[in-house]
Formats: C-alpha cells, sequence, structure tokens
C-alpha cells in the first residue's frame, strides 16, 4: 500500500509526536516531519507546492485510535476507523 511506511511511522512514533505536534495536522514524507498545520487544507497547499501529491500523508496528530486516518492525495481518499 502507498504510504504505508508514512502510517507506520506515525502509529510506531504517536505518543512522541502528540507531546510535540497535539491538534495538528502534519506532513510525513518517509520518517520525517515536513510540517505542521492548523488546518487541512494549508498542509496540502503548502506541501504540495514543493512534493509530488500521493508522495506525503497528512496525518492529525492526536492521542488515542479515532483520528487514524489515510489521506492519498489522488482521486480517492481512504479513512480507517
Amino acid at each position: 500500500m502507498k504510504l504505508e511506511k508514512e502510517f507506520k511511522y506515525y502509529l510506531e512514533n504517536q505518543e512522541m509526536l502528540v507531546k510535540e505536534y497535539n491538534g495538528k495536522y502534519i506532513v510525513i514524507k518517509g520518517e520525517k516531519i515536513l510540517g505542521a498545520y492548523n488546518s487541512h487544507r494549508e498542509a496540502l497547499e503548502n506541501t504540495v507546492a514543493i512534493h509530488k501529491l500521493g508522495s506525503f500523508l497528512i496525518q492529525l496528530c492526536k492521542p488515542g485510535e479515532e483520528d487514524y486516518s489515510l489521506t492519498f492525495h489522488s482521486n480517492v481518499t481512504f479513512s480507517f476507523n
């Protein structure tokens, strides 16, 4: 699955990431945080200016499992709850 590496990174580091980015939309590419934003739109607009669609994951950074999502920037958006 595309972006599986990024989502796995988020899951494995969620506790640490929440301490730094709680409530922010973080952009993950590989195992690197590219940025943290107040909205999904802001994260997408800023990141797509530099990186190709489909090459990064935007994840709402919050504790717990209810906000897990995978957003694929193509013609389709998937959400896993």
